[in-house]
């Protein structure tokens, strides 16, 4: 099921029963002031961003299952009153991590402070009993390769510790078994895209999310749509889909790319 509508998120989150969406993911307003092509951006004031979030941070915590996840995503701008309303609403317990999505900007103009190349996504759980499933950086770099060798039976392998720390020696990994690295929190994803949309985010970093949150069959669901990547990722890993925006182009957009999976 994928379901978009044109709708603002709190007419369409009143419409849910409670306990029923088991990930949030949300690339929301970041409170730029600016107006960009597709939309206009709230105003970075605590009391516009507080008036704005709260009744909808509220809904999404109550339409959360107990073993839910919420990612939200935003730049620097206003990610600390964020967390406030989330320690608020969804416990500071129960905030997880803060990932780092490093965008690799390449162009560099800025010579009066530190480029900012990332985003902020946050991730908070409802309960301490949630679905999270590890991912892997599955990238072989050459460095990486080098690290191989073959066996005696012409193998090409790696000798890695085991997992049980308390065994001395080393293991064969065969590298087609080779999974990669274990993600951490930051995330090294190039934005390079073909975009249909303002803010578009590339498709990687939503699967990562989704498959490290969620199961097949499971319901997510996205109250700032936009170009809707996030329905087109649900489509391809086999998930639900829920979700909505104000925009009737994203909305074109979103049905579009689920209908094509372009």
């Amino acid at each position: 099921m994928i379901d978009i509508r044109l709708s603002d998120n709190l007419e369409l989150m009143a419409e849910m029963q409670d306990n029923t969406v088991d990930l949030i993911y949300c690339d929301i307003l970041y409170g730029t002031g600016r107006k960009f092509k597709d939309y206009q951006d709230l105003k970075p004031k605590r009391e516009i961003i507080e008036e704005h979030y709260i009744p909808r941070i509220k809904e999404m915590h109550r339409i959360l299952k107990d073993t839910g996840s919420i990612y939200l995503q935003m730049d620097n701008k206003i990610n600390h009153w964020v967390r406030c309303i989330m320690d608020d609403v969804f416990g500071y317990g129960n905030f997880l991590n803060e990932i780092y999505w490093d965008k690799n900007v390449v162009k560099n103009n800025t010579k009066n402070k530190f480029t900012n190349s990332t985003d902020t996504i946050i991730l908070y759980t409802k309960t301490k009993n949630y679905t999270f499933n590890p991912q892997y950086e599955n990238i072989i770099s050459k460095s990486t390769l080098n690290e191989f060798k073959y066996n005696d039976n012409q193998e090409l392998v790696r000798m890695a510790r085991t997992r049980d720390y308390k065994t001395k020696g080393k293991k064969e990994i065969k590298l087609k078994d080779y999974k990669g690295r274990l993600c951490n929190n930051i995330f090294n994803i190039a934005k390079r895209l073909k975009q249909v949309y303002a803010t578009q985010k590339p498709k990687a970093l939503i699967e990562r999310i989704i498959k490290a949150s969620s199961n097949e069959g499971d319901l997510v669901a996205d109250f700032y749509g936009g170009s809707f990547t996030t329905a087109e990722v649900c489509k391809d890993l086999n998930r639900n889909f829920i979700g909505c925006d104000i925009s009737e182009k994203a909305v074109q957009i979103g049905r579009a790319r689920v209908n094509s999976n372009a």
